[in-house]
């Protein structure tokens, strides 16, 4: 089978603009994949204790909040360019800064007001204001499929991340280098990787922005960015903050640690599972769209994303490393299915100009949600008798997510669901 067979009609003439938009996915992800791995032993390193890094993730978190709410919500006003650009030399000065210090305090600065991943997920106001522009650029009936192959890339880039981060670590600790100094290579890439963003994100045209009297009637009538959409989207924001609280207490830098404590892992044979880990994941998030067109987006969301939560509380039960990371591929094989349909169903049910906003504040609670949770998560892995809980506590409390959403959500159906 050739390359020309497996991609679909939907990514074939892809708009320039749209092309532009994977690469800056794939770009991006590969840093939060390969700061993700060491992330937590650089810190640790450093002389933090886990319960400071746990502390340190948490207003982490909370700045990419802030910094994500300014950015989403004036987006489609002010420009989706612009905001890209100053979201991207915020990614890069967080870099340099966690690379030149180790004291708490400017590292808290450094986090909270620059763009720092530490689950290896997205974080920061690029997803929200990229989708909506890929929403712009791509036909309606192809935004699902399309955000399928746009979630691949960007699993497919953290696999590569985590793999080449770990690696890249192991090697420079056989040099000279001290152990804070093997992990603070990566760190500076991910900083290098993030001014590289900006010099791409240049490169949009006027064609991935609103148009302006869209944008103008938009601002004049609404609050954050947001008109006749807001109620709909309180309700997906606060269920989406419940999903990312429970995902908060096994973000992959503490997923990855606890695979040390248990088992005694390196980074660098670390670096390999997570790889595997997100190559699965991104594979699954190409079925999703596929089943979506035959049950519906909603239903997709649900109907995978429960299993994978039965499949996160069994991986602590596993009694050895090999039967632990096989639970953890199987959840992470099917764990992805509802990103693409929940991003395309956000914004199918919104209008085109409230979009970015759309997406800022979902994501706002995204990133909220999971902000709380590591210091909670730090307290318990500082423990040794309770490093398991917080698979317990994530894989139940994302599992009353699913149900919830469910019964709010069924009958809601976009409009090429209505259509068909």
């Amino acid at each position: 089978m050739s390359l020309a067979e497996i991609i679909p009609d939907s990514l074939r003439g892809l708009p320039r603009d749209a092309v532009l938009l994977f690469v800056t996915r794939f770009t991006r992800l590969f840093a939060y994949g390969a700061l993700s791995v060491i992330l937590v032993f650089y810190l640790l390193s450093l002389g933090l204790t886990e319960t400071q890094v746990g502390l340190l993730l948490t207003l982490t978190l909370a700045g990419d909040i802030a910094i994500s709410l300014l950015l989403t919500t004036r987006a489609d006003r002010i420009g989706r360019r612009r905001m890209l650009i100053v979201g991207a030399i915020l990614m890069a000065g967080a870099g340099i800064a966690f690379a030149s210090t180790r004291n708490l305090f400017f590292l808290i600065i450094a986090g909270t007001i620059g763009v720092i991943s530490p689950s290896g997920n997205e974080v920061g106001p690029f997803l929200s204001i990229e989708q909506a522009a890929l929403s712009h650029v791509v036909p309606a009936r192809s935004r699902t499929e399309v955000f399928a192959w746009y979630t691949l890339t960007g699993s497919i880039a953290t696999a590569l991340g985590a793999l080449c981060g770990g690696v890249a670590a192991g090697l420079v600790q056989k040099t000279s280098f001290s152990t804070a100094d093997s992990y603070r290579v990566v760190v500076l890439l991910y900083a290098g990787l993030g001014l590289a963003l900006a010099f791409l994100f240049l490169r949009l045209s006027s064609l991935a922005e609103v148009k302006p009297s869209d944008s103008t009637r938009a601002s004049a009538r609404d609050f954050l960015g947001m008109g006749q959409s807001r109620a709909i989207i309180v309700k997906l924001s606060s269920l989406f903050a419940l999903d990312s609280f429970g995902g908060g207490f096994v973000v992959q830098s503490f997923a990855a640690y606890w695979f040390y404590l248990r088992f005694g892992v390196p980074a660098a044979k670390l670096g390999v599972i997570f790889f595997w880990a997100n190559v699965f994941a991104g594979i699954s998030a190409l079925l999703a769209s596929r089943l979506a067109s035959r049950i519906g987006l909603v239903r997709t969301m649900v109907l995978t994303h429960l299993p994978s939560n039965v499949l996160l509380i069994l991986v602590p039960l596993m009694p050895n490393l090999t039967l632990a990371v096989l639970v953890l591929l199987a959840r992470f094989s099917i764990s992805q299915m509802d990103v693409p349909t929940r991003q395309s169903y956000t914004m199918a049910v919104v209008r085109p100009e409230e979009r970015s906003a759309a997406g800022g504040i979902t994501g706002v609670a995204r990133t909220a949600g999971a902000a709380i949770s590591p210091i909670f998560a730090g307290f318990l892995f500082s423990r040794p008798s309770l490093v398991d809980l917080p698979f317990f506590i994530a894989g139940t409390l994302k599992i009353a997510y699913d149900l919830v959403l469910y019964r709010q959500f069924a009958a809601v159906r976009p409009p090429e669901e209505k259509q068909g």
